[in-house]
């Protein structure tokens, strides 16, 4: 795959350096002093990138000055060092900052050329299998300079082509590759979407990054809302991909890449990989024991690999099931104590930390425990919107920020146990909705229809709730309607697991877009509704909630965050599980539990699940109060025509008052009150 460059290509590659390394500037430097001595560059780097693609119309030092700007805004991806390269006459720029991990030489700077020269990168992430796809390389003649993971995905895609390196790949990235030869630009998202990327058009510009405070600090990037995301926000609590808070703007779906060339103005991306394209094994196909068996040893490999690097390593541990698996294999796998994390509430109903403390004492880690106090919280709440840049409404990203914070201490790398509830039927929900579902198709549509406008009629009468004490009745009754009205298990789940029931009646002149929740052509086939529920958690909350919030608290620290259990091989085991080796006894993860009980006594880890929630409601009524008062007598949205004002104001005071606990529905408003004011 990798010819060799037309003449003309190959001698500016050869005789003229400045091509390839008058434009890799380190961090530390002014643009005119990496202009002036084009071998001054340093080591180290990995964790966030941004770039664009223009029409070759500005000069030299406006492009430099441009990709500078835009990696500067990454510093915290990657305070070790940042690099950029540009080429003028094809209006490239690449750029990268690097929190370093693999290979701390200076062999490991980027963005990175293939040996051949047709190729650059810049890459975020980690390749766990790199040194594999390195031996492999090398067999077939391939030389190296370094030895990151870098070098050898931009000699894989010079020796294989994009399409095929991609089905070797094992890890977690997002990266930019640029064929100097074609003059096309590839940009890539891992099958799971550990790591973000966005991209869009403005003009004859097309910018791209990890974040969007790196887009945004370019000249063509147009700041505006798209009301219809923002009604998928107050939905959710997050924007689902491909959408985000503003027009023209995109994030690229996991497990999809895009390619655009000089001549083509599409921005259409395509998929590489699915959960979707693998079938459940039948019931008798595995027994219990050889299930077990297989999956201990898949996630004991996954551990493995991520506990590769070169830097200290470590592991969130809050006592639950899936945090514990990990460090349990990570401890029965290392001759060194494992370095360990919980984080611990005043709150009893929210404290974790003495499950997690029982757990390290058993494994034998080196276990540490923070206690957060009111003043870290409000202080906490402060920077969220920097973390953030777009509107973020999950609560629990303020204890995995001050957890990140508290481990990025000690070590560079921590390995985290998200994805067990949406593999493996961890979350209560799944069984709820199966139950109603089960009995709302027994009722027939006709019928469920009346029943639903009755109650709709009920809720609407002013005796319901207008006087005293109805308050409780009214919430029996209030999500009845939509329940009877939902078709299908996916409906079902969209509607109980929204935050505001009917945004468009919050956000001002807004019509929600479709979505994978609501598009029934993108819905997996199988027949049980809590497997089609996981499918749904796993494409959309995972990478758009659970690892966005990984990725902004951890990378805020600087601390990279791994995640064994979402090891491909693990993910397309887990999605062909029947129902009978996830669900039983009452409860979900019946088959990660299996693997557990190898490792740990069950009564150290079976216990009602509490997830990393936090006691939100009081919060607002108190430590918070100031804060959230502050930013709704801003009236940032009544300012903007954004959202309805007299809806918001009647839940702050019911919640105030203690008449009605509305915390989720008015942390998306004070989340998005807070970005407003940041960005706009």
């Amino acid at each position: 795959m990798c010819q060799p460059l037309p003449k003309r290509l190959l001698f500016l590659f050869r005789a003229a350096p400045g091509l390839v390394q008058e434009r890799i500037f380190p961090a530390n430097e002014t643009i005119a002093n990496c202009l002036d001595n084009p071998q001054r560059w340093d080591p180290k780097f990995m964790c966030g990138i941004t770039g664009f693609w223009v029409r070759p119309q500005d000069t030299r030092e406006f492009l430099s000055q441009q990709i500078l700007t835009m990696n500067d805004l990454l510093r915290h991806r990657g305070p070790d060092d940042g690099g950029i390269w540009v080429d003028e006459q094809a209006g490239i720029g690449l750029a990268n900052r690097r929190l370093a991990i693999l290979d701390l030489s200076s062999s490991g700077h980027q963005p990175i050329f293939s040996r051949c020269g047709r190729f650059v990168i810049a890459y975020n992430g980690e390749v766990y299998n790199f040194e594999s796809i390195r031996q492999e390389l090398k067999e077939e003649g391939k030389t190296f300079r370094s030895h990151t993971d870098t070098e050898t995905i931009v000699e894989a895609c010079a020796a294989w082509g994009l399409p095929k390196s991609l089905e070797r790949l094992n890890g977690m990235f997002a990266f930019a590759l640029w064929d100097r030869m074609e003059r096309t630009l590839s940009l890539v998202r891992d099958r799971i979407g550990i790591k973000p990327l966005y991209y869009g058009r403005f003009g004859t510009t097309v910018l791209f990054g990890s974040e969007l405070k790196a887009l945004v600090a370019h000249p063509a990037f147009k700041r505006e809302i798209d009301r219809n995301s923002l009604a998928l926000y107050f939905r959710h609590g997050y924007i689902p991909s491909p959408y985000t808070i503003y027009k023209g703007i995109r994030r690229l779906p996991p497990g999809h890449s895009l390619t655009m060339s000089s001549t083509g103005d599409s921005l259409e991306s395509s998929s590489y990989w699915s959960a979707k394209s693998f079938e459940v094994f039948d019931d008798d196909q595995l027994s219990d024991d050889e299930a077990t068996t297989q999956l201990e040893a898949l996630l004991r490999d996954a551990v493995r690999l991520q506990m590769v690097s070169d830097v200290p390593i470590g592991a969130f541990l809050s006592g639950g099931v899936d945090s514990s698996t990990i460090v349990a294999l990570m401890q029965a796998q290392s001759a060194q104590r494992i370095r360990t994390f919980s984080i611990g509430f005043v709150e009893r109903d929210y404290n974790e930390a003495d499950y997690a403390t029982s757990v390290a004492r058993h494994l034998g880690t080196d276990h540490l425990n923070l206690y957060v106090s009111p003043e870290q919280i409000a202080e906490s709440v402060e920077k969220l919107p920097e973390m953030y840049d777009e509107p973020f409404a999950d609560s629990s990203q303020i204890p995995t920020y001050l957890l990140s914070r508290l481990t990025r201490q000690h070590v560079t790398v921590s390995l985290s146990g998200d994805g067990g509830d949406e593999l493996f039927g961890g979350y209560d929900h799944y069984r709820q909705l199966h139950r109603r579902w089960k009995m709302l198709r027994r009722v027939p549509r006709p019928l469920r229809s009346l029943g639903a406008k009755a109650v709709q009629s009920f809720l609407r009468s002013p005796d319901v709730f207008h006087h005293g004490g109805n308050y409780k009745l009214w919430n029996m009754f209030r999500n009845v309607p939509g329940i009877l009205e939902s078709d299908s298990p996916e409906l079902l789940s969209h509607y109980c697991l929204s935050h505001w029931r009917d945004p468009s009646a919050v956000v001002n002149a807004s019509r929600e877009p479709v979505t994978v929740f609501t598009d029934e052509d993108q819905w997996t086939k199988t027949a049980d509704p809590r497997h089609r529920m996981m499918y749904l958690d796993l494409i959309t909350y995972l990478p758009d909630d659970v690892l966005t919030k990984l990725d902004r608290a951890s990378m805020a620290v600087s601390l990279e965050a791994r995640v064994p259990l979402l090891d491909h091989r693990v993910v397309e085991f887990a999605m062909q599980l029947p129902s009978r080796l996830n669900f039983r006894n009452h409860e979900g993860k019946w088959l990660l539990r299996q693997v557990l009980q190898r490792y740990l006594p069950k009564n150290l880890y079976h216990r009602p699940k509490m997830g990393f929630s936090v006691p939100l409601g009081a919060w607002l009524r108190g430590v918070l109060r100031p804060w959230a008062e502050e930013l709704l007598g801003e009236r940032l949205h009544a300012q903007s025509g954004l959202l309805d004002e007299v809806s918001i104001q009647q839940k702050w005071i019911e919640h105030v008052n203690g008449a009605h606990d509305w915390g989720q529905q008015l942390w998306s408003v004070l989340m998005f009150q807070a970005w407003y004011r940041r960005w706009l």
